[in-house]
């Protein structure tokens, strides 16, 4: 893409950012949702739609070249919100305030603007990410081994 392109797309995305996350204000407050929020209030089928939708931000970022590490942050946007968003009330909560679409177009302008230092912060936040689930992994298997240890002795009667 060249410059004309990316600054038309980049404000394209700016309005579907807002419009997905701040169109509306509650009167005498300064919280602000959107059409996210209110997608995300149908039963089952909301949350899934909010993140397709949400997910073209994310194919407009890789179509601009945006690096992995930077695509990967977004997608953890997407998805956190997306699986706070099936959890009864807490997920209709979160909906309104966590505005992945925002943070994601926040991103995206942050790397046209200082790609370094946006590659920067993306890549260790990818890499603290892939430390949790590592972590997460070792501590289940540990948790896992342990379990059938224990039956396994309670079984045999020691």
């Amino acid at each position: 893409m060249n410059k004309i392109e990316i600054e038309q797309s980049k404000d394209k995305l700016n309005r579907l950012a807002w419009l997905l996350d701040s169109t509306f204000r509650i009167p005498g407050t300064q919280i602000r949702f959107g059409l996210d929020g209110l997608i995300g209030l149908v039963p089952g089928i909301g949350d899934a739609a909010g993140a397709v939708i949400s997910s073209h931000i994310l194919t407009q970022a890789a179509q601009m070249g945006v690096p992995k590490s930077i695509l990967l942050k977004m997608a953890f946007n997407i998805g956190l919100d997306a699986i706070l968003g099936i959890i009864p009330v807490l997920g209709d909560v979160s909906d309104f305030m966590w505005k992945a679409n925002q943070r994601n177009v926040e991103l995206l302008n942050d790397y046209l603007d200082q790609p370094e230092k946006t590659v920067t912060h993306s890549r260790f936040f990818v890499a603290i990410m892939g430390l949790v689930v590592f972590s997460g992994v070792v501590f289940i298997s540990i948790l896992g081994f342990l379990l059938i240890r224990w039956l396994w002795l309670s079984v045999e009667g020691n």
